[in-house]
């Protein structure tokens, strides 16, 4: 075995495997940019090397920085993690060179099936069930629109050298097809080195679900059964659970040989995922397979008892698998959500800047947290906006649904916006409770964006009695810093311009509130100056989460925000005298929606520009985002140039005021 392994990555990832390494005995190396010189992995491994400035291809991506890295340290092996140089065969073969061990397949299996032409190409010989498309790469825009009339839309464009969700676009239509091939080969141009781009049937109501498999140096292969991952978002995963709640053993079983057909038809060994696009009837298809430890490995890991990094450690030693099929088990139930730093109710933007606090849910019997970032780390426009996983289990998918709503309402990050409480909304979605998943469930459950909803009914009512139990003690802190006392009764909350009289009663072990004719008794520990509250009512244990500014408390629950102003009953009473503040119009500029790097610019001053316009496009964490103008108008000034970064609500372009 091993004695020092050197990981070719960053964040969560990065931090996940030292876990492994750590418990094994065996010593890590970390690799950081200028970007992550403090940053958790760095900190976190026993020896650290700086490989370069923020830019991956200047940093993650330099394979001759990281060989030397290897040899400075004497770090016998590496792991890539997933993403940058995870699935590049140039890599596995300059480690070899150097009498490295990659701790993955080979590079023969990497070129392979990372191309997604020749994947499919193995994948129907080796008897495998393959997606209707066109398989060749597609020459042009013309091409894409002829071979989308031979397959019939919807189609899928993505790119043959794809991952992750870029480079992938759905046209339904002529018009969406040829945008959607020149986005999707500009993103694999500037994500991959490779423009390449194919076109195949789009599966209606599909579910995306894949097959882990695992394979020694001796020919041994199996699977470790399947994992759901229809929740997606642009084609990017955002919440997967072990196991489906979809298959049955009788299509589990067949999935899971096919998967394992298709490995050996490459001689695979190491950790690889092969991937499947189901129909509603069971009916399922190829869709690729990734070389590579996939980011939602956890969900197998608990569910099935391996700890997946150390088999790949001891594959790569040249190790057998200490088991086979027939050894392999589901055991409970397992879910996981990726945390990222974007803003759902702005259309999911990045959302950049310093963590000013980050408290993850604190592990146990049913949390799993992996972590990438640490309290006043720093989420940078140059890497992948994913800080953390939150990974639930028990015994059922109630069970670890009911966890993972707990683990999100522990969840407090200030500083930059995630999308908590939109993963948080998700698994309360009464579709999503139900299992009636698709890949299209976010664009038909929420088709016009994300707005985070207001509570309603009675988790309306037990929230605002918590504002009011949270105000009382507020009022008993202050007390006891100026020995006096604070007494309950009766409250004013005033919620979206609506002002509710609740009378408060201090009970030996809590606090009864009446609203109306509405009664609750709640208990709590909470103390000015936590982010989370944990309280009892109903029978019932809940978190929230918690945003106090005097007289006003923000609070969260399930998705769900309620925002009060809890008073006494004489400012109660004069408080709607209060004068509202006014906005800037700034109706005339187009602002930058997130920081990131301005590709291009659309338009010239002068111009006169339509509402839906091209503008500009803005590149931020890897992915291209087009820019619209919200109105017809003529332009006055630009105030940017392609090339710079830009800061988020900086102004772009400026139309004549009254055009």
């Amino acid at each position: 075995m091993f004695t020092k392994i050197l990981i070719a990555n960053r964040g969560e990832i990065a931090c996940r495997v030292i876990r492994t390494l750590r418990r094994m005995g065996i010593a890590s190396v970390a690799v950081y940019s200028d970007a992550d010189q403090e940053a958790l992995h760095a900190v976190s491994a026993d020896e650290a090397v700086r490989i370069g400035p923020p830019p991956s291809s200047e940093s993650y991506l330099l394979i001759d920085r990281l060989v030397e890295a290897c040899r400075r340290t004497g770090a016998q092996a590496v792991h890539p993690g997933y993403g940058f140089l995870s699935e590049n065969s140039l890599f596995v073969d300059a480690l070899a060179s150097a009498g490295i061990t990659f701790i993955g397949p080979s590079s023969r299996a990497i070129e392979i099936m990372g191309d997604k032409i020749a994947s499919k190409e193995l994948a129907k010989e080796a008897g495998v069930n393959v997606i209707p498309g066109h398989g060749q790469a597609l020459e042009n825009a013309d091409e894409a629109v002829h071979q989308a009339a031979l397959i019939g839309y919807p189609v899928m464009l993505k790119a043959s050298a794809g991952g992750g969700g870029k480079g992938m676009r759905i046209a339904a239509d002529e018009t969406q097809c040829r945008e959607g091939f020149e986005r999707a080969q500009s993103e694999a141009r500037s994500s991959f080195g490779d423009d390449r781009v194919l076109i195949e049937k789009f599966i209606d109501q599909p579910r995306h679900i894949e097959i882990q498999v695992l394979g020694d140096q001796q020919g041994n292969c199996v699977h470790l059964n399947e994992r759901e991952c229809s929740i997606q978002r642009r084609h990017q995963k955002i919440i997967e659970e072990a196991p489906s709640p979809f298959l049955d053993a009788e299509t589990r079983r067949a999935m899971g040989e096919q998967a394992v057909m298709l490995a050996r038809a490459v001689d695979y060994f190491s950790a690889g995922t092969v991937e499947f696009i189901v129909d509603p009837h069971r009916n399922f298809y190829f869709l690729e397979m990734n070389t590579r430890l996939q980011v939602e490995h956890p969900v197998t890991e608990i569910i099935t008892g391996l700890d997946i990094v150390e088999l790949m450690l001891r594959v790569a030693a040249g190790e057998r698998l200490p088991f086979t099929q027939s050894d392999i088990r589901i055991d409970g139930w397992a879910m996981e959500s990726r945390i990222y730093a974007e803003d759902p109710v702005r259309g999911f933007l990045p959302s950049t800047g310093r963590l000013t606090r980050y408290h993850p849910p604190t592990e146990d019997e049913s949390i799993r947290m992996d972590n990438g970032i640490l309290e006043g780390g720093e989420v940078s426009v140059y890497y992948d906006p994913m800080v953390a996983k939150l990974i639930s289990c028990g015994p059922d998918r109630d069970a670890a649904i009911a966890a993972m709503g707990h683990g999100l309402d522990r969840f407090q990050v200030q500083g930059v916006s995630t999308n908590i409480p939109f993963l948080a909304a998700v698994i309360a979605h009464p579709r999503f409770v139900s299992g009636q998943l698709t890949t299209g469930f976010i664009a038909e459950e929420y088709p016009d964006g994300f707005d985070t909803p207001a509570p309603s009914g009675e988790l309306h009512f037990r929230l605002m009695v918590l504002s009011v139990v949270l105000h009382q003690r507020a009022l008993e802190q202050q007390a006891t810093l100026s020995s006096s006392t604070a007494e309950p009764g009766l409250r004013v909350v005033r919620i979206n311009g609506k002002s509710f009289y609740c009378e408060v009663e201090l009970l030996d072990d809590g606090y009864a509130v009446s609203c109306d004719t509405k009664h609750l008794v709640l208990k709590t520990d909470w103390w000015p100056g936590r982010g989370v509250c944990r309280f009892e009512c109903d029978d019932s244990v809940f978190f929230a989460g918690v945003e106090c500014d005097r007289i006003t408390y923000r609070v969260s629950h399930a998705g769900a925000v309620l925002e009060a102003v809890v008073l006494n009953p004489l400012v109660g009473d004069l408080y709607h005298h209060m004068p509202v503040r006014t906005l800037t119009d700034q109706s005339h500029l187009v602002l930058s929606p997130m920081s990131g790097l301005l590709v291009s610019v659309s338009v010239t001053e002068g111009q006169s520009v339509q509402s839906g316009q091209e503008v500009a496009v803005i590149e931020a964490m890897k992915m291209e985002n087009v820019l619209r103008s919200e109105r017809d108008g003529v332009v006055a000034e630009i105030h940017v140039q392609p090339g710079e970064i830009v800061e988020q609500d900086q102004a772009l372009v400026e139309f004549e005021t009254g055009s």
